[in-house]
């Protein structure tokens, strides 16, 4: 009977270590398997992670390379768009010179009055062409020049102090040729014998004793003829 018990104690012993070392394999090869798996999810995470971050950086570099071209054709376009207005500016800029430098010069240089036209005198100087000259010799040195067109014996233009103006016949009971022009107040007044400038406006006389070649020849003979 004791050796029966003896047996069953060492039995039992037995049965206990062999039961331990069983759970300590497996417990180990459950802790291996963790470790192998949590290495794996790890390896597999970084794999994923890098892949990830691979596709965005490949992402962001296309992106990049395409968003040039539209900055590039962006820029393009905004400085035609800048180009177009600085060139019509300059355009409208030359257009506008061109148009003061006519302006300047039309007032420089105006139209000529047709010399038989009816319309008020002025300022500008008539159309000399087709009309007969005359020099006039007056007082103080004064001279001055008279155009008359055969065909017409309502207008003369006179020469004074080198601007050239038009006068239009005015009606006298005298039988004096009497002219005037009434924008700039000149007024000549022929007799046969000679003639005289007057300025109408200021109520002065400007040239006296004017007299032409042929009435300075008649006045030379009538000055003799008492002392022949």
């Amino acid at each position: 009977m004791k050796k029966i018990l003896t047996a069953l104690t060492l039995a039992s012993a037995l049965l206990a270590t062999v039961a331990t070392q069983a759970f300590a394999q497996t417990s180990d090869a459950s802790a291996t398997q963790a470790k192998t798996a949590k290495s794996k999810k790890t390896a597999t995470g970084k794999a994923h992670a890098k892949s990830k971050k691979s596709a965005k950086t490949k992402a962001h570099g296309k992106k990049t390379v395409k968003a040039k071209p539209h900055s590039n054709s962006k820029k393009n376009v905004k400085s035609t768009a800048k180009a177009k207005p600085a060139a019509n500016e300059k355009a409208q800029a030359a257009a506008q010179k061109n148009l003061r430098d006519r302006q300047a010069k039309a007032v420089q240089t105006p139209q000529k009055m047709p010399f038989s036209s009816a319309s008020d005198d002025d300022d500008r100087e008539p159309e000399l062409s087709g009309t007969k000259s005359a020099e006039f010799s007056c007082e103080m040195g004064n001279k001055l020049t008279i155009y008359q067109n055969d065909q017409d014996d309502k207008h003369i233009a006179i020469r004074w102090n080198q601007h050239v103006s038009r006068l239009t016949r005015v009606a006298t009971t005298t039988g004096a040729n009497r002219f005037e022009n009434h924008k700039n107040g000149l007024v000549w007044i022929g007799i046969p014998a000679k003639g005289i400038l007057l300025d109408s406006r200021k109520g002065q006389q400007l040239a006296n004793e004017c007299k032409n070649a042929a009435q300075a020849t008649a006045a030379a003979g009538v000055l003799a003829a008492p002392n022949s």
